[in-house]
């Protein structure tokens, strides 16, 4: 009889003959498979008549519950995409309700379930709607301890470290903010658990890198989308981007123009192209043993810092701040001096990675009461927290890749009645971020000067 056990994070099958996606381990004398592939191992199984034992599972004690929850027709038109195969990603925007479908895809299922998140943040926002929702003890594990329940909540650092010891409690994964699961490591998490269910959650489905090819094989790919566009003005609210293309100093373009030669004169000298965030990464890794690659990339950095960090950028936004006086606003920017910068300058308060998290907490809550109007951060609003409504956002640097676009104006589009939403983003003319931003589809436009 063929016998199929868990044993640390590996399927062990013994067996007198190879099974698919098995493979032989001499140290033990026996077949083993990933936990991933499980199900598929018994329904071979299964379909082949042969006789075989299972001990793989160990799931917590399971108690029927139910929770009343509304979809709205788009949500229903995901969850039933999902449903046909429950396996896949569902794509929406920021806003629309990822978390909803999760809680009712729980809901139906009705079993031992893992909801895999990227922030501490986040645990604690899904902890708190499931137990509203359900009205049981949550579990969590996460750096701060690890409760096992039937439904437990896990960072992806934690279910990654945990895997060995969570893999065969679950039989259903969701994956909040799928894109992070492709990620060196985190991929072990999809690897290493038998959980044949398996929901992605995400506004940003397409990672710069191509790894989101991978989710194919970790979750089963893409199942649903949903652009903003088809969801303003009924579930998320109306809004428009505008363009403020702005100048160097004269001072600052000096230095620009010496930096941008150094960096292109390198790459035609080279006939190095760079037409894909892989040609960037091949030049880093050359930077490493090159030191004209070095002084080039290190040129270049000095030439953005100079485009994404312009003094006449905080001019115009200074006309923003006027223009939209006392309404709920944002301002995003990639650098730390810049957040500062501009926090000094207007009296605005600041969150950035380095904020203590009562100290984020506290801005956040004057924010969400009215207390405070405007903030500015760099990076660390753009997903995994619950950022009170705006109406209003800024980026002034940093809006290059189509994810981080994408987050920052999701930000805006909690719906608020007869509110029009808008994004600024303010570019330097005749630098880089010019290309860049062109080369960005999908979003409505008008141009100011």
């Amino acid at each position: 009889m063929i016998k199929v056990s868990y044993e640390k994070g590996t399927i062990v099958v013994k067996s007198n003959f190879k099974l698919p996606h098995t493979v032989w381990d001499t140290r033990s004398g026996c077949y083993r498979c990933l936990p991933m592939f499980y199900k598929d191992l018994i329904d071979y199984l299964k379909l082949s008549g042969l006789d075989y034992e299972d001990t793989v599972l160990d799931l917590m004690p399971m108690q029927n519950f139910t929770c009343n929850l509304t979809l709205h027709d788009y949500q229903k038109e995901a969850l039933n995409k999902w449903l046909q195969t429950r396996n896949g990603a569902l794509v929406l925007p920021t806003g629309a309700g990822k978390t909803v479908i999760g809680l009712k895809a729980i809901s139906v299922l009705n079993i031992p379930t893992l909801v895999v998140v990227p922030t501490l943040e986040l645990v604690q926002q899904w902890k708190k709607e499931l137990e509203d929702k359900f009205g049981i003890e949550i579990g969590t594990y996460s750096g701060k301890g690890h409760i096992l329940k039937p439904i437990t909540v896990s960072t992806y650092d934690t279910a990654y470290l945990r895997a060995e010891e969570l893999g065969n409690r679950f039989l259903f994964l969701i994956f909040d903010e799928v894109h992070h699961l492709p990620s060196p490591g985190y991929a072990n998490i999809a690897e290493m658990f038998v959980a044949p269910y398996r929901l992605g959650l995400t506004a940003t489905y397409e990672r710069e890198d191509g790894q989101h090819k991978e989710l194919e094989r970790l979750i089963g790919g893409k199942v649903y989308e949903i652009g903003i566009d088809k969801l303003s003005g009924k579930h998320l609210a109306e809004y428009t981007t505008k363009k403020i293309i702005t100048d160097l100093t004269e001072d600052e373009r000096g230095e620009y123009e010496k930096y941008h030669t150094i960096f292109t004169e390198f790459l035609k000298k080279k006939n190095f192209i760079l037409k894909s965030p892989k040609d960037f990464r091949l030049l880093v890794m050359r930077s490493g043993r090159d030191a004209r690659a070095r002084e080039a990339l290190l040129a270049r950095n000095k030439a953005r810092r100079i485009a994404l960090n312009s003094e006449s950028k905080l001019n115009a936004l200074s006309g923003i701040l006027d223009n939209h006086f006392g309404e709920r606003m944002i301002i995003f920017t990639e650098h730390n001096s810049l957040v500062y910068a501009i926090s000094k300058e207007f009296l605005i308060p600041a969150i950035t990675h380095t904020t203590q998290k009562e100290e984020r907490a506290e801005i956040l809550g004057n924010f969400r009461e009215g207390k405070y109007k405007v903030v500015v951060t760099s990076k660390v609003l753009e997903e995994g927290i619950d950022v009170p409504e705006a109406s209003v956002g800024v980026i002034l640097s940093g809006s290059g890749s189509k994810r981080e676009y994408k987050q920052r104006l999701g930000r805006i589009l909690r719906k608020k009645e007869g509110k029009l939403a808008i994004l600024y983003e303010i570019i330097s003319k005749r630098t880089t971020e010019i290309g860049i931003a062109r080369r960005r589809r999908g979003t409505k436009s008008k141009t100011s000067k």
